[in-house]
């Protein structure tokens, strides 16, 4: 099991991925370079190199659910 300390809240918005701050640099409404069909892909198992645009920051993401992206290390 995954600790809360590795979630990160996410939102859809128009089809496309976004975090309200980067948890790495604080960044403001950030954009993710992830689709909607590739969350879905990380819930059925596959894990994601997903690199933020504003920092260049590269965690792995393991799962993720309606609500949060669950990373291979801790963002809070």
């Amino acid at each position: 099991m995954i600790p809360f300390s590795h979630a990160w809240p996410y939102e859809i918005i128009l089809g496309d991925v976004y975090v309200q701050s980067c948890p790495f640099c604080h960044t403001e409404n950030v954009l993710l370079p992830m689709k909607p069909k590739e969350l879905q892909s990380v819930r059925e198992g596959k894990k994601k190199l997903l690199v933020f645009p504003c920092c260049s920051e590269r965690p792995v993401v393991v799962d993720s659910d309606g609500d949060y992206l669950l990373f291979d290390r801790a963002v809070r």
